[in-house]
């Protein structure tokens, strides 16, 4: 085995286009949005920018998926971006352009992956880079319930490593920092057997290893089986808890009990991933519905990033970021609440009731973090006392969101603020 550094020796932190764009992402609206990390972002940590699915479908404008519609491939059954939407792929160049357009303005490339290999290949009796057949390295009965283009690798046939060390290979050489591969942590597929592609994992976990650069990787969707978290923790950076996350205060309370399942597992550069930010401007090329905005109110966006921080997840944001507004760009710039997702200790679920929850963290000089969740649609007073987080003595209580003291904590007074539904404090205790 290769001993290597891990790829993300903190949560990652960037922007997917899936929110916002769909299938239909473009090489403008990708460098747009770099520019506007970079320019807005960057210094508070943000640096990952993702190009989602159907990067390499000429047809691809919207949310949507076409079915088994041409794609731009290789001679060696890789898919390549489609110039028609990413002009600067021409002449053979891949993404190597966007990527150093990226890597300039100081921030990271990622890309998405359907597991597999093209339907598209093994159908045309196109080869892959040893030679061998891409027919005779498809698993067939291996595909992904909800999109057509790929098949399944059989992992134990001849060709299949060397056809994985392949894309990442060429990944590599278009300067890509972070993968995210879908239709993998959860294969769907076969109910009873939702990890079923766990040989694929460890056959993309040797690829990056030996493509002689760094690389995020990163497994959608969830829900990840929990049965599987020490191999998920050998083989990826960061995996997905859940099925896709949207603007939904039901999928916002569900998120709890499944970040008490993996807390154990955060840390030492592996990541539970708690998926994307829906936040600001949101389905931008949605064909039936439309552009909107998130359907959080602002206590819901700040409890959901509260939550997303002290259990150190990765952040990915979702909105189309130029339609930011004051209130958006306020959310992804608290520089203190960032400091405890990217430099605390494990998390630690205190008390994770129906009603309420409490999460404890730290940040990077040790100092405690505490943060009190209202699950419910009342207001309601929720406390904790010192001895649940562990302490003695006497603290000053430092709101993350107000940045100032609001108050002392004592072992015979416990922190106790009222909170609106849904809503939440964090404090450091200093």
């Amino acid at each position: 085995m290769i001993n290597r550094k891990p790829a993300a020796p903190k949560p990652p932190m960037g922007w997917n286009s899936w929110d916002c764009y769909g299938a239909g992402v473009t090489e403008k609206d990708l460098l747009a949005n770099a520019e506007y990390m970079a320019k807005y972002l960057k210094d508070y940590g943000w640096q990952y920018v993702v190009c989602d699915i159907q990067w390499y479908e000429p047809a691809a404008v919207d949310t949507d998926y076409n079915n088994f519609t041409p794609l731009c491939m290789d001679e060696y059954s890789r898919l390549i971006p489609a110039e028609n939407r990413f002009p600067s792929a021409a002449g053979g160049k891949g993404f190597s352009v966007i990527a150093e357009k990226i890597h300039s303005m100081g921030l990271k490339f990622g890309v998405h992956l359907l597991r597999g290999i093209p339907r598209q290949a093994v159908h045309s009796g196109a080869k892959t880079v040893t030679g061998i057949p891409a027919r005779d390295i498809a698993a067939q009965y291996s595909v992904c319930p909800w999109n057509t283009d790929m098949y399944g690798v059989d992992a134990d046939k001849p060709g299949a490593k060397e056809y994985y060390e392949s894309v990442f290979a060429l990944f590599a050489q278009w300067g890509v920092d972070y993968v995210k591969v879908d239709d993998i942590a959860n294969t769907e597929f076969l109910k009873d057997n939702p990890y079923s592609a766990a040989k694929e994992i460890e056959l993309m976990r040797n690829a990056i290893d030996r493509c002689g650069r760094p690389m995020v990787l990163s497994l959608s969707p969830g829900p990840a089986p929990i049965a599987h978290a020490r191999h998920l923790s050998a083989n990826a950076d960061m995996w997905r808890m859940s099925g896709d996350f949207w603007d939904s205060r039901d999928k916002l309370i569900e998120m709890f009990g499944l970040c008490e399942q993996w807390y154990a597992f955060v840390g030492d550069g592996k990541w539970p991933d708690c998926d994307m930010l829906p936040v600001g401007r949101l389905m931008v090329t949605h064909r039936k519905l439309g552009s909107r905005y998130t359907n959080f109110t602002h206590d819901e966006q700040i409890t959901m990033l509260n939550l997303w921080c002290v259990f150190r997840s990765p952040l990915m944001i979702g909105a189309e970021m130029r339609d930011n507004d004051d209130f958006t760009l306020k959310l992804l710039t608290n520089r203190e609440l960032l400091a405890v997702n990217q430099h605390g200790a494990k998390p630690v679920p205190v008390r994770c009731e129906k009603e309420e929850a409490v999460w404890q963290n730290a940040v990077e000089d040790g100092v405690p973090v505490a943060a009190l969740f209202n699950l419910t649609e009342e207001e309601r007073t929720v406390s904790v006392t010192l001895r649940e987080l562990g302490l003695t003595g006497r603290y000053r209580l430092y709101d993350l969101w107000q940045h100032e003291v609001v108050g002392t904590v004592t072992e015979e007074e416990p922190i106790s603020v009222s909170l609106a539904p849904t809503a939440s404090a964090v404090f450091k205790l200093i």
